[in-house]
């Protein structure tokens, strides 16, 4: 019998070459029949306006496994920015879990056991962009790319303690580090 995963959590950033390029996920993995699991369900029950949580899917009838749940960070107000968000981000988020369980981050055998909250950030600058000229397949990639990363920290237990501590004092925030330098 495969490990018990209870919750793990996992925090990524990819960045692609235009500013709208970024993915920075958020994830809690764990078993449905524990913490996470009634997490889940309690977050599909308690839907908020402009933040609607939908399940990551391929195509509307075709749920990934382990069944993710995707939380937005940003309040949605723009039918653009919603079909962007359960569009392209949405797909790059779907694919990037099979990706993990194919790569064995998560295993296989647990792919049905597992839930994960998803938070997603779709920088709203992406309204700014000219309608025709945003860059999907960019886009579907940082989003998968950011995806496989942030289940691989988050079931790996990355970064360790012990690296956090060795590192402590070399690593700024990058808000933070803007505002000593005035910028912010």
């Amino acid at each position: 019998m495969a490990e018990r995963i209870i919750m793990r959590t996992g925090e990524a950033l990819v960045e692609g070459d235009k500013d709208y390029l970024c993915a920075e996920p958020e994830i809690v993995i764990g078993e449905l029949d524990g913490p996470v699991g009634t997490a889940l369900a309690t977050l599909v029950g308690d839907q908020t306006k402009g933040h609607t949580k939908v399940f990551a899917i391929l195509n509307s009838d075709v749920q990934v496994k382990p069944a993710t749940l995707m939380v937005s960070k940003v309040t949605v107000k723009d039918n653009r920015y919603t079909g962007i968000l359960m569009g392209t981000v949405q797909a790059g988020i779907a694919n990037g879990v099979l990706d993990a369980v194919r790569a064995g981050v998560i295993p296989k055998a647990k792919a049905n056991d597992l839930g994960i909250i998803y938070s997603v950030w779709l920088d709203p600058s992406i309204l700014s962009v000219p309608e025709g000229e945003v860059d999907h397949a960019a886009l579907f990639k940082v989003n998968r790319e950011a995806t496989l990363k942030v289940i691989t920290k988050a079931m790996k237990g990355e970064p360790s303690i012990d690296w956090l501590l060795e590192n402590q004092e070399s690593v700024t925030h990058y808000f933070h580090q803007l505002g000593l330098d005035g910028k912010l």
